[in-house]
């Protein structure tokens, strides 16, 4: 199923992503596509919220992946913006990560289409004004 919502601030973005953060499981990829600025990270911190970390949660864009482990399940926040191929992301361990029972949420998931499971949930987020963000979303049931 896929659902386009229409959030008017980084706010609103946040509380659509603490919606999915509530329902997904462990094995969850969630692939957020979108230009800088679209609003994936505050999305992201809004799932971070709905699996119950507390923890800041802020762009991995030097360190590739940062780990949260304090809510219900692991989450592994990915940025794939500095990566060439997804060839680079394997080194760094991407099917571990894919079979250590968290949620992967990754940014600039265009950067490595090719090694995203069929099954991802899709977030595509489109900037259309200065707060606004239209974001479609493919699976997990849409919300």
């Amino acid at each position: 199923m896929t659902r386009v919502y229409e959030t008017a601030s980084a706010g609103e973005t946040e509380a659509l992503g603490e919606v999915l953060g509530r329902r997904v499981h462990a094995g969850t990829v969630v692939a957020l596509f979108g230009d800088l600025a679209a609003g994936k990270t505050a999305f992201i911190r809004g799932l971070a919220r709905g699996m119950g970390i507390s923890d800041s949660v802020t762009s991995p864009t030097f360190a590739i992946v940062h780990e949260y482990r304090e809510g219900k399940l692991p989450l592994f926040h990915f940025d794939m913006y500095r990566l060439g191929s997804s060839e680079e992301l394997y080194d760094i361990g991407w099917e571990d990560y894919l079979k250590a029972g968290g949620v992967c949420a990754v940014e600039w998931s265009e950067n490595v289409a090719d090694a995203l499971p069929g099954d991802c949930v899709r977030v595509e987020m489109t900037v259309t004004g200065d707060k606004t963000r239209r974001i479609e979303i493919t699976g997990e049931d849409a919300l």
